[in-house]
């Protein structure tokens, strides 16, 4: 299982971190996430690339890297 890390600028709040936890964990491939304010931890096989663009598409107005 491969273990990907994110970070994340511009997260402000509880309901933020829970939807971008929802998000990723409804990807194909992803098998656990822990998020918090400053990034992700996801363990799975699911694709960088699909997470960040998971996040991107809940039009948060945060930067992920």
């Amino acid at each position: 299982m491969a273990h990907q890390s994110l970070s994340f600028e511009g997260v402000e709040n509880a309901d933020q971190v829970n939807r971008i936890t929802t998000a990723l964990m409804m990807l194909d491939g992803v098998d656990s996430v822990e998020v918090g304010r400053h990034g992700a931890e996801v363990e799975g096989k699911a694709r960088r690339e699909a997470l960040i663009k998971a996040v991107d598409a809940l039009k948060l107005g945060i930067e992920v890297k």
